[in-house]
């Protein structure tokens, strides 16, 4: 079998380490300045973690000639790159045999669809999962487990999926039917990561850290409620777990771009600083678009719009959310 990565990327190039064993052929596209000169002779990046691929992996340009005999394709790319990804796969011929799966978390601006809609835009007949879960690429490739979930309207290729990408002892896939829930737990969470980070560098406690996932949580479940999501999906691993792992760790670049900002840095500085995607930031302004045509609020998430896109001042962030009319907490029922 042949696994191809869409995505020269972090996380693409993790994968394409961690499913090693799993296919006989490996291939990894990338448009030709995102490919390094490393990375392409000696199948190793530095930057910004170190991954070194087997010998057997093949690094190219060439994306007809990456999904060609793919049984397959990961795609990786920034949510903002989805669409014109979609858009070369349909013209070099994508077949219909070939199975799709989304592992960008994210939504598109300035439409506000979800990546599967993106995708199912640009390629309706394509066989498309989603899989998402707490995937912190530095831990995976420490050797650390995990577990996620993998959505599709049709569970023989959710099915088809789990078996071929769950890696034994580090890798644990779920199947989910529920494909708008697990999209917008892990596309949303990361919002709430940017509140941690917030929050952790302003040292306001594990007491304040436990307050915001837990309301972060809250608006969540709101607008992907609103949105057809199931609540007891948002509470499996692709949103609780994934909320978790993202609101704890200084692995995560959304949880990272909060920290700076809590400590009065400017988001432009911020991103140059990354050097890498941090979807948060746009799905922040996302988020707010919707919830404002739901009519949904979502004080915590508008906090840290606020931050990203405006001069306010960290501690004018913390007044704001501390001093709100206070109100009843929501009850959910999760089945």
């Amino acid at each position: 079998m042949k696994l191809t990565v869409l995505g020269p990327g972090c996380w693409g190039l993790t994968l394409a380490w961690l499913l090693n064993n799993n296919f006989e052929e490996i291939c990894v596209w990338g448009r030709k300045e995102d490919i390094s000169d490393e990375l392409r002779t000696n199948k190793r990046t530095n930057k910004p973690l170190t991954v070194q691929l087997d010998k057997k992996v093949d690094i190219t340009d060439d994306l007809k000639m990456a999904i060609d005999g793919a049984d397959i394709i990961l795609l990786v790319v920034a949510t903002s790159g989805i669409r014109a990804v979609c858009k070369q796969l349909k013209e070099v011929g994508l077949k219909s045999n070939q199975v799709l799966v989304n592992l960008s978390k994210g939504l598109e601006l300035p439409s506000l669809k979800r990546m599967s809609e993106v995708i199912k835009d640009e390629l309706p007949n394509v066989k498309l999962a989603i899989l998402s879960g707490p995937t912190l690429a530095k831990e995976i490739l420490n050797g650390c487990p995990t577990a996620a979930s993998v959505a599709c309207d049709d569970m023989q290729v959710a099915e088809y999926v789990q078996k071929h990408l769950t890696v034994p002892s580090k890798f644990r896939l779920y199947t989910n039917s529920d494909v708008i829930g697990v999209e917008l737990g892990g596309s949303l969470k990361n919002v709430i990561a940017i509140a941690s980070g917030f929050a952790d560098a302003m040292n306001l406690g594990d007491n304040c850290r436990g307050s915001l996932l837990t309301r972060g949580m809250a608006e969540i479940v709101r607008v992907s409620v609103a949105l057809g999501a199931s609540p007891s999906t948002l509470y499996g691993l692709s949103g609780m777990g994934d909320l978790i792992a993202t609101c704890s760790s200084p692995f995560s670049r959304n949880f990272t771009v909060g920290s700076m900002l809590g400590k009065g840095k400017k988001i432009d500085d911020i991103l140059k600083e990354l050097g890498s995607v941090a979807e948060g930031v746009k799905t922040s302004k996302a988020l707010c678009e919707l919830a404002a045509k739901l009519n949904i609020d979502v004080p915590v998430s508008s906090a840290i719009y606020e931050a990203v896109y405006t001069d306010i001042t960290p501690d004018e962030v913390l007044n704001k959310l501390m001093n709100r009319k206070l109100k009843q907490e929501e009850e959910y029922k999760l089945c």
